[in-house]
């Protein structure tokens, strides 16, 4: 799946004049409802490739009223030039949010799906970042989902200087391009990278996250987690029939996007409100 969103004028009282959100299926749907629902008039969401048309419309407030007109906008974040025509056509913005994920499963071979996984998960995100990095206003956030695992605790310490002080999109590029081509070719596995991909690919996430803070301080810029969600995705990893479901996982991005900025967030992953330690 691969997904996003762009920018809708705001009402003034929710102090949110834009929201732009990359949203990947159920999630991204109800991001978009709850941001509709706080009070901005007119959300755009880009939906996935494969949406049925769920969070494209008019979105309702709790009460039933419409709060949002929703349009949708489809656009492939593994597409090097989309992300950029997208926010040049969107122009300044208050709120990012990007949640473009490749499913897959556990009978997918690594080596296989790593080329494609990491255009749309890890490239896409770091296009995002880039087109849309220098278009939040001042005090705006850019809010990208990712996952507890992606810290440095779950990569073996040998590894940890692969994505550990990386000061550029480049550079978390560079490092994400090796370990996929380290997939692609087989050396991984006589390496010390866990076969699990999406452990290095949320940990290049956090990575990118962290690199695009220490340019923005004047927003906030920070990867969350949104716990264990009730999806085919991660269904196919897990039990989640007593996961969360989408709605209630967007209460964590929401209470991020719309609450007052905590200035311990910025360059880091959040998980329910809380820090969770980068290493």
């Amino acid at each position: 799946m691969r997904n996003q969103a762009r920018p809708a004028e705001s009402n003034a009282a929710a102090g949110v004049r834009d929201a732009a959100g990359p949203g990947s299926g159920d999630l991204g749907a109800a991001d978009v409802r709850d941001v509709a629902a706080a009070g901005v008039r007119d959300v755009a969401k880009s939906g996935v490739v494969d949406m049925s048309g769920s969070g494209v419309g008019d979105a309702a407030g709790s009460g039933g009223s419409r709060r949002a007109r929703v349009v949708g906008l489809v656009f492939d974040v593994a597409d090097p030039d989309a992300a950029h025509a997208v926010a040049e056509a969107v122009g300044e913005i208050d709120i990012v949010f990007g949640n473009a994920v490749m499913r897959v499963g556990p009978q997918d071979e690594p080596r296989a799906i790593i080329d494609e996984y990491t255009q749309v998960n890890n490239f896409g995100t770091t296009r995002l970042l880039r087109a849309f990095g220098a278009r939040v206003r001042p005090g705006g956030r850019m809010l990208i989902v990712a996952s507890s695992l992606g810290t440095l605790r779950h990569l073996a310490p040998v590894l940890h200087g692969r994505f550990d002080g990386l000061g550029s999109l480049d550079e978390v590029d560079a490092a994400t391009a090796r370990w996929r081509d380290e997939v692609a070719d087989g050396r991984a596995q006589a390496m010390a990278w866990p076969g699990f991909v999406n452990i290095p690919s949320k940990i290049a996430q956090v990575a990118a996250v962290r690199a695009v803070a220490a340019v923005r301080r004047d927003i906030l810029v920070a990867a969350v987690c949104p716990g264990m969600i009730n999806t085919p995705t991660s269904g196919l990893w897990w039990d989640v029939r007593d996961a969360a479901s989408p709605a209630q996982a967007a209460e964590a991005l929401l209470d991020l996007a719309l609450g007052e900025i905590d200035p311990t967030h910025h360059g880091e992953l959040v998980r329910f409100g809380q820090v969770v330690p980068w290493k």
